[in-house]
């Protein structure tokens, strides 16, 4: 019989979009694969699958259920690895496998960012702190994404068995990546756009936390000088209708364009000039690797996960996210100087080669289950 693995997660999305590679992996492995989480959405790689009502909120009844249905799961399948993400889903999960736990079943947890970090608001410590520091000692391995969660995580507060850094889910360089300026012409026109338009892009959901106004603010800065730029903002959320009228009371509404949800952002990036990001709090955010992967400069706000991947005067620039004048300003240098984006730009795609690609990020979460396997098999799995 086939050793299986149970995958966790608030939503199924968050495995068709970050980590077919690693189910793919435990296929070629020989492995059973499991997923649980919600939504009905078809997903490679996996033998099974059960939708579970999990919620984001961690005060919706509906989780009870959620807690119930997975411990069910859990006690009927043998699994050998049960790897959890999301903060529900890991708060959940490692609830409902303390019992088989014991019997030999290794855990582990994925902190995409914890939700308690420099700047996060008060709230934020209060509840997810705490429940952190109870669930790591139900956690054999946590798995953090940037520097400042692993120095945190590696103090005596939290009582993980270990704690490993793994950077990030990874990008697919063969699909992000530059193309020569014949192609980003032929794809400006399709999209619209023209040869000359300064194009800054950003995709992120409209929400607080992810301030798109600061953008919108530091566009109306540089609308005369730079008058070719165009903000592309990919993305939906409750905020995008007061973004809307901000751009409008600010007279820049011809010079954003909300591109609402896209599936087509791989198509979009490369014909762009630089990427940039306002949020407030990152873990480490996919949208910017993906950015640096196309050789895009970046100028992004200073948090924990822009810092992890953006070099000052290397491959871009971090700001202060209240100082609308130092996003402005950085744009308009990026605007005049052509060299500028060439150098960063190709900084940043050699950054995410050496870094934090696809390749490398499969190959140091492999070495990790293969710690795993190794205690719980011996060497039995290498025959496989």
């Amino acid at each position: 019989m086939a050793n299986k693995v149970l995958f966790c997660a608030t939503v199924d999305y968050h495995f068709k979009a970050f980590h077919l590679p690693i189910l793919k992996w435990f296929k070629e492995k020989g492995w059973e694969v499991h997923i649980a989480a919600s939504g009905e959405m078809d997903i490679p790689f996996v033998d099974e699958k059960f939708n579970i009502p999990i919620q984001r909120s961690p005060f919706n009844y509906r989780n009870l259920a959620a807690y119930e249905e997975l411990k069910l799961i859990i006690n009927e399948n043998d699994y050998k690895i049960i790897h959890c993400h999301t903060p529900m889903g890991g708060v959940l999960t490692r609830l409902a496998a303390k019992q088989t736990r014991k019997n030999g079943t290794k855990v582990l947890y994925t902190a995409h960012g914890f939700h308690f970090c420099k700047g996060a608001p008060l709230m934020n410590w209060l509840l997810y702190y705490p429940i952190e520091k109870v669930l790591a000692r139900y956690t054999d391995c946590l798995i953090t994404i940037n520097e400042e969660d692993y120095h945190r995580a590696i103090t005596p507060r939290f009582m993980a068995k270990e704690v490993e850094h793994v950077h990030g889910v990874g990008v697919d360089t063969e699909r992000f990546k530059p193309i020569n300026e014949v192609d980003k012409l032929k794809r400006r026109v399709t999209f619209g756009y023209n040869e000359n338009d300064f194009l800054l892009f950003y995709a992120a959901e409209f929400n607080k936390n992810k301030n798109q106004k600061l953008l919108i603010k530091s566009l109306a800065k540089i609308k005369e000088t730079v008058p070719n730029a165009k903000l592309l903002l990919a993305g939906e959320g409750v905020l995008q209708n007061s973004c809307r009228k901000l751009a409008i009371e600010l007279g820049v509404e011809n010079m954003v364009d909300f591109l609402g949800y896209r599936t087509d952002i791989v198509d979009i990036l490369p014909m762009c000039d630089i990427a940039v990001a306002s949020s407030l709090r990152e873990g480490l955010p996919v949208n910017i690797m993906e950015a640096m992967a196309c050789g895009l400069p970046v100028v992004a706000t200073r948090n924990r996960g822009h810092n992890e991947l953006i070099v000052d005067q290397y491959n871009g620039w971090t700001i202060d996210p209240e100082k609308t004048y130092d996003m402005a300003d950085k744009i308009i240098l990026l605007a005049n100087e052509n060299h500028l984006l060439t150098n960063l730009g190709k900084n940043g795609r050699d950054r995410i080669e050496e870094i934090y690609s696809l390749k490398i990020i499969v190959n140091e979460k492999s070495h990790l289950y293969e710690r795993f396997m190794e205690e719980m098999e011996g060497k039995r799995w290498m025959a496989q």
